[in-house]
């Protein structure tokens, strides 16, 4: 069994985000850049099923500019067998990386497609769900559990009530929540290994796809300030002062 597994390259959790200065979106220059934190559960997902013997080959997927390929050496040592860099300059939008991993799944003729269920530079949770609508395949969000058996996945979420589990026919696309796994992690001999692996680079074009940029963002401004807050010794000098504010 053959897994697609897709990784963004994201600016790293530990940044403090700031937004450029004429409001054209946020600084990205010069900051830690790391692999999106839901598609480094999605690759260690794909590692531990390799593990057991349920999944013979494991590709790694990525779009974006020359950066990347950094992101998908990290794959690779986290134990993807080869990677795909679909290069591509500037910004693109979801839409369009969801038909270009669309087309790459199809053309590696893959049984299960792993991605985070969200980046963390957008939190769209989208590109998940549209890919499978564009390959017409069955969907599984947000897994905390995932068991392949023969042509079908098992497929384990939270949901408000409690734990839902349901079956979906293989091929399908199974977006990672965050208690499905925790990464491993990576040995520098694994991270030496990994800059022999192949890595295929190709293009939108070459892929048939073309970019839609059908979302213009108008303006980026940080939230706004938090107003200081106040101690209050007693419930009612809380009284008063929520009273004062006019809240109660």
């Amino acid at each position: 069994m053959k897994i697609l597994v897709s990784v963004k390259r994201v600016v790293d959790f530990n940044v403090r985000i700031q937004v450029k200065p004429d409001g054209s979106g946020v600084v990205t220059e010069g900051v830690k850049h790391s692999m999106n934190p839901f598609d480094e559960i999605a690759m260690e997902e794909a590692v531990r099923l390799k593990e057991k013997g349920t999944v013979t080959e494991i590709v790694a997927v990525t779009l974006g500019d020359a950066k990347c390929e950094e992101t998908l050496r990290t794959a690779l040592a986290f134990g993807a067998d080869r990677a795909i860099h679909i290069r591509e300059e500037g910004e693109v939008q979801a839409l369009t990386v969801a038909r270009a991993l669309a087309a790459v799944f199809k053309k590696e003729n893959a049984q299960l497609f792993l991605l985070g269920k969200q980046a963390i530079d957008d939190d769209a949770n989208q590109t998940g769900q549209m890919v499978a609508a564009l390959l017409d395949r069955p969907q599984a969000t947000f897994a905390s559990k995932v068991e392949l058996d023969g042509s079908r996945a098992r497929v384990t979420r939270e949901v408000d009530a409690g734990l839902e589990t349901f079956e979906v026919d293989l091929p399908a696309v199974i977006t990672t929540d965050l208690r499905l796994n925790e990464p491993r992690y990576l040995k520098l001999p694994d991270i030496m290994k990994a800059k022999k692996k192949p890595l295929e680079s190709v293009t939108l074009a070459d892929l048939g796809v073309q970019p839609a940029p059908l979302i213009r963002t108008v303006k980026t401004s940080p939230p706004p300030v938090r107003s200081k807050g106040m101690m209050v010794k007693t419930v009612d000098e809380l009284v008063v002062a929520l009273k004062e504010k006019g809240l109660v």
